[in-house]
């Protein structure tokens, strides 16, 4: 989810947010941004992979902070901002909320595993030398799950992935999702 900052990440300029406006007020006029307009503005389409798509819901579903099926204009920037933005802990504390499919307060093994198969499908492309998924989930766990209750917490979630520079390899989408957002607007231009 590209939870550190680097001095070569790209900076997300004015015009890049003038942009995102102009993009949500004409996919938008309504004023409510759907699934299907969401995924199109980052550019998820019919080419993209599947876990790219299920990517894009899970942020969906994070951004919809009031859970109505859609997002408003307000929703939007505060998540983009978060993103885009935000402090490390912040981040991280939005990425497990992302993570956390059923939101019950922790991630179980079935959620770490699909969020390892999913950020490895999109950052590795299928490298046979990504590592295997249950050999990395345990990993994880052993390393973050502190009380060995076979769940993670935001709290251990938090305190392994800032301590550990392998966990927090292993737990973000990407490395800076300004350079993301700036590569995804200039294929549009």
């Amino acid at each position: 989810m590209g939870q550190e900052h680097s001095s070569t990440d790209k900076e997300v300029t004015l015009h890049h947010i003038q942009e995102l406006y102009r993009k949500f007020a004409s996919e938008c006029p309504s004023g409510n941004l759907h699934l299907h307009e969401f995924k199109r503005i980052f550019g998820v389409n019919s080419n993209s992979t599947e876990e790219e798509s299920a990517y894009m819901e899970h942020l969906f579903q994070a951004f919809d902070t009031n859970k109505d099926g859609h997002i408003d204009f307000m929703e939007y920037v505060a998540g983009l901002h978060l993103v885009l933005r935000g402090k490390l802990e912040d981040k991280l504390r939005w990425s497990f909320k992302v993570y956390d499919r059923d939101g019950n307060g922790c991630l179980d093994r079935q959620e770490v595993r699909h969020l390892v198969k999913i950020i490895n499908k999109i950052k590795r492309h299928n490298d046979p030398d990504a590592g295997n998924i249950e050999d990395i989930c345990d990993r994880i766990f052993n390393l973050v799950d502190k009380n060995n209750d076979s769940q993670i917490s935001l709290e251990e979630f938090i305190e392994g992935a800032e301590k550990d520079p392998w966990v927090m390899e292993q737990l973000k989408l990407d490395i800076g999702p300004c350079d993301w957002f700036v590569e995804h607007q200039e294929k549009k231009t």
